[in-house]
């Protein structure tokens, strides 16, 4: 039998999620992730790689990012004469803020799935535009955002902005 790389051939693997759905995908592709790319390596994929934390939906989403940052790199290494070397890269940013305009929901399963299958460039992603959404807003605008119930009362909210009154000048 012919290895891998051989004639063209694409090794696929198959990942298994919470719901019981499976995917096929690219050995190329998934090894975008740390945790999937140690299993191959320990030949742990041979009946599939059963992922129990994230969920068909979620897992799609993630096999679509691995999927244009894999197909993106042959670009990024198009070495120095290639004159159009920044578009490609310009391209996968604006391609990456589309991917992200998703609810607050799948935004934070996509952070917990990228986290769990150590996708650096995923969990970057994800952690920034949650990030964003909070930066240069009052409390009370985070709180609303991400709709969190203020537990406090006015009296003990008074003292902790006495005692942080550094925070808030």
């Amino acid at each position: 039998m012919a290895a891998a790389g051989d004639a063209g051939e694409k090794r696929m693997v198959t990942l298994k999620s919470s719901d019981g759905e499976e995917f096929e995908v690219e050995e190329a592709v998934a090894v975008e992730s740390q945790t999937i790319r140690h299993l191959i390596e320990d030949d742990c994929a041979d009946n599939g790689i059963p992922l129990p934390n994230v969920n068909s939906k979620i897992l799609s989403k993630v096999i679509e990012y691995c999927n244009k940052h894999v197909q993106a790199k042959p670009a990024d290494a198009a070495g120095p004469g290639a004159s159009d070397a920044p578009p490609p890269a310009d391209d996968l940013k604006n391609w990456d803020a589309e991917f992200v305009k998703v609810d607050q929901a799948t935004l934070f399963d996509l952070i917990l799935a990228a986290n769990f299958l150590n996708i650096k460039g995923l969990l970057d992603l994800t952690c920034q535009t949650v990030a964003d959404m909070i930066k240069g807003k009052t409390p009370e605008e985070i709180r609303k955002t991400f709709n969190i119930k203020n537990d406090f009362t006015p009296d003990e909210e008074e003292e902790i902005r006495r005692e942080n009154q550094w925070a808030f000048e």
